[in-house]
């Protein structure tokens, strides 16, 4: 704790402020709104002032625009909103406008509102208008970047004109967090994005050499008397579903509410009241040999949506509610388990989350899950009984995060389950801490986190820490860091780790440009070096080095290699699946190199090519792997992207089984093919038709002759063992496949129609030595589940409600 005071004190004390000069904006209110039509003709656009002389910031900073892509904005405001009006000049047959479904940017330009009620330079709302009149919208900071999970009800409109494009854009209040003070100044930016050569310009300048982009914002002064609105909007929806899976079919038809309420000017809840998740997306389900768990990302939107604060530190993982039960059955004689549920209903869920001027963020989360129940058949007498496997369940996160010098911030989270009964409780607490000095040459970053488990048998306490500290600015960088954690720390319950027990050293330096060469955009190389250990016992456990690079060239190739070496012993402690035991390999070498041809032709190709290969006496072990990924823009309505993925492991070691305390390890041979199409055909920015399909393929194929693990970590291939003796084959073919047909229509502003057809299909047996084409044919043989379901959500606003029924009296 002294180091960390000593570092902070020296950081922030050894160099003096320096002041971002910042450009200003004088908007004047309107007392008639503007039509938000993309023709600006109405008086208010002819008076105002306007924002003009935007800068260039990548790939070449400082470069002023040109007459012939010259950018003006105009900003006004009433009682209601906030409008913009931006004249972009170009040569419209330059503009690249693909149509694409809400926050996809495609090969599109576009124009960026950036807004920071706050002026605090670290929380920014971003409004995104492309070409083609698509919307995008996102909420970003310096921990986060930018979350295009937000999603906010605003109105634009673009106009093509015979010397650029024009955008017209309301962002009522309600969109928006800001404090109730008579005159107000906020942060506001602009940013004009060229698809053609991915230049970006602003109006504030950016220096990309340091520090956030929220330092560089101008300002947006003499916002006088406005009142945050009633932020009361409700999403009523309903949906319905069919379903068939080997000739049984089933319904269900939901109704339900999602709600937002501005408690306050600065804070938000969040709530749904009655969870529909019918339509989240396919888990690509792959065939795990590691000893870790299993995880996929979240697909629910409830849990994607403005979540930022409660991912600070990373003790969040909102896929643990509604996972699978944490409940164990057991057995008595001659029982069996007939089914026990993957997944445990939600039955509601709310977040309140906001920031305060003065930097304070406040959130808090709950969901409650009911009460889950296996099915279990007694195979004599066929009585059947339920056993709970999880009761009802609280799940809880709670943040305080302070922000300060508009690019610092410290952070208290808690997260803590509460399951009704004799099951475990959790609880985790962190402090997490991101300080830069003043000049935002420099950052210090922290974490200091405890874990406690409520077990029938006993409580366990666990500790984990992260420290890493570096330069922050120029073309060279560099940064330490050291991470921790004991064997008891636990955040599982509601977090995601997959290792604890681990005392490890890292070391960083990086070099990058800013400027254009002759023939590249942007160029940066990245070296590294990693030293581990166990924390308990303090053994040493490997070591790794590398070195990276990415490259964009003139022409819009981007190319990326890595190579990375494990030098000498490495002793995994986890492969073995048994405490105190370890598996030792060597020399482990793995480059690869990674192509990308430009996406503004009709046609372009990505490309990776790697593999592994150990330096090892005694062991042939190889690995390649190859990933070809063509798309095909037929127009700006069509795109096609098909993508092949193959790799092939010769002779590799793993864990197979555990014969009393014999460890079993075996040599394999793994090949996996992973086909994937995705098309999409966007009729206009309000309706479009999606197609998503996935056949991921493994097999597993071991030798005859086992190896035995001995005490040492070595494997000695005179165990005895062989594949035949094993109770359970290890074999394995795995194959499943993910088909996704959706259509989706914003019919009004915030209001949806989806309908999708989904259809899987999953075989999983010991055929290892099946082709590809035999394991289609058997996957084809299994039962199909077919999948329809049609959602409709609508979206009110209190505030536009109550005023409409005013205007109905009035008259």
């Amino acid at each position: 704790m002294r180091l960390f005071l000593f570092l902070f004190l020296m950081i922030n004390c050894t160099f003096l402020g320096y002041s971002q000069e910042k450009k200003t904006y004088h908007i004047n209110r309107t007392p008639i709104p503007p039509k938000i039509d993309g023709i600006l003709d109405e008086s208010i656009w002819k008076t105002s002032e306007v924002a003009k002389d935007f800068t260039q910031f990548k790939p070449d900073m400082g470069l002023k625009d040109t007459i012939g892509i010259k950018t003006s904005v105009k900003v006004t405001y009433d009682d209601d909103a906030i409008y913009f009006a931006a004249y972009l000049h170009d040569d419209p047959s330059k503009i690249m406008r693909q149509l694409t479904t809400r926050d996809d940017f495609g090969q599109s330009d576009y124009f960026m509102i950036v807004i920071n009620p706050n002026n605090d330079a670290q929380n920014d709302t971003e409004f995104i208008v492309f070409s083609s009149g698509t919307q995008a919208d996102a909420i970003a900071n310096p921990s986060i970047e930018e979350d295009f999970g937000w999603n906010a009800v605003w109105e634009s409109k673009v106009n093509m004109v015979s010397n650029g494009w024009i955008v017209e854009v309301k962002i009522p209040y309600r969109a928006l967090r800001f404090s109730n003070e008579d005159i107000q100044t906020w942060g506001i930016q602009f940013h004009r994005f060229f698809r053609r050569n991915k230049s970006q310009y602003t109006w504030n300048p950016i220096d990309a050499t340091k520090g956030n982009m929220g330092l560089y914002h101008g300002e947006l002064k003499y916002l006088e008397n406005l009142k945050p609105p009633i932020r009361l909007s409700f999403y009523p929806f309903t949906s319905a579903l069919i379903n068939n899976y080997d000739g049984i079919t089933e319904t269900d038809l939901n109704f339900g509410l999602d709600v937002k309420y501005g408690i306050t000017e600065n804070f938000t809840l969040d709530a749904t009241l009655v969870p529909d998740f019918s339509q989240a997306g396919f888990d690509n389900l792959e065939l795990n040999l590691g000893p870790f768990e299993q995880t996929f990302s979240e697909q629910r939107q409830f849990f994607t949506e403005g979540v930022d604060l409660f991912n600070k530190g990373e003790l969040f993982f909102s896929r643990r509610i509604g996972n699978s039960p944490t409940g164990e059955v057991v057995l008595n004689d001659d029982e069996e388990i007939l089914n026990y549920p993957n997944t445990v209903k939600v039955l509601n869920a709310l977040k309140i989350s906001g920031r305060t001027k003065n930097g304070l963020g406040i959130g808090v989360f709950n969901a409650i899950t009911e009460k889950t129940f296996a099915t279990i058949r007694d195979t004599i007498s066929d009585v059947i009984r339920d056993t709970l496997v999880e009761p009802i369940s609280n799940y809880n996160v709670l943040v305080i995060d302070q922000q300060f010098n508009k690019n610092s911030s410290i952070s208290l989270v808690n997260t803590n389950v509460t399951r009704d009964g004799s099951f475990r409780d959790a609880n985790v607490t962190g402090l997490i801490f991101n300080i830069s000095n003043k000049r935002n040459t420099y950052n210090i970053y922290g974490e200091g986190k405890r874990s406690q488990l409520n077990l029938i048998d006993g409580n366990s306490t666990g500790y984990s820490s992260f420290f890493k500290a570096g330069k922050t600015y120029g073309k060279f960088r560099y940064s330490f860091d050291h991470s921790f954690a004991d064997t008891n720390y636990d955040i599982n319950d509601l977090g995601l780790l997959y290792r604890n027990n681990f005392n490890n050293f890292g070391g960083n330096a990086s070099y990058q440009i800013f400027e254009p060469t002759k023939h590249l955009n942007r160029f940066n190389i990245d070296t590294y070096i990693n030293y581990n250990r166990l924390a308990n016992p303090n053994v040493y456990t490997g070591n790794s080095f590398g070195l990276n690079f990415h490259a964009e060239t003139k022409s819009l190739v981007f190319i990326r290699g890595e190579i990375n070496y494990e030098l000498g012993k490495q002793y995994d402690y986890f492969e073995p699946r048994t405490e105190g035991r370890f598996f030792i390999y060597e020399n482990k070498l793995s480059p690869e190199i990674m192509i990308s041809t430009n996406y503004n032709k009709t046609f372009a190709i990505d490309g990776r090519f790697g593999g592994t290969t150990f330096f090892e006496k005694g062991r042939d072990t190889d690995e390649f792997n190859i990933f070809l990924r063509p798309r095909v823009r037929f127009n700006d309505k069509f795109l096609m992207i098909y993508s092949i993925s193959y790799n092939k492991e010769f002779n590799g070691r793993g864990y197979v089984t555990t014969i009393d305390d014999d460890i079993i390890f075996g040599e394999r041979n793994r090949k996996t093919l992973v086909n994937t199409i995705r098309a999409n055909y966007t009729f206009n920015s309000f309706h479009g038709l999606s197609l998503t399909f996935r056949n991921y393929w493994s097999t597993v194929n071991y030798k005859e002759d086992l190896f035995l693990l001995e005490e040492n970590g070595q494997l000695n291939q005179n165990s005895g063992y062989q594949i035949d003796g094993l109770e359970n084959d290890p074999n394995i073919n795995y194959n499943t496949w993910n088909l996704d047909l959706n259509y989706s229509w914003q019919f009004a502003p915030g209001s949806f129609l989806t309908a999708l057809y989904r259809n899987q299909l999953f075989n999983y047996n010991n055929l290892s030595t099946d082709s590809y084409g035999s394991s289609l044919s058997t996957l084809f043989s299994q039962p199909i589940q077919n999948t329809f379901s049609i959602r409709i959500q609508y979206f009110i606003d209190y505030a536009s409600l109550k005023n409409a029924f005013k205007k109905k009296s009035a008259s």
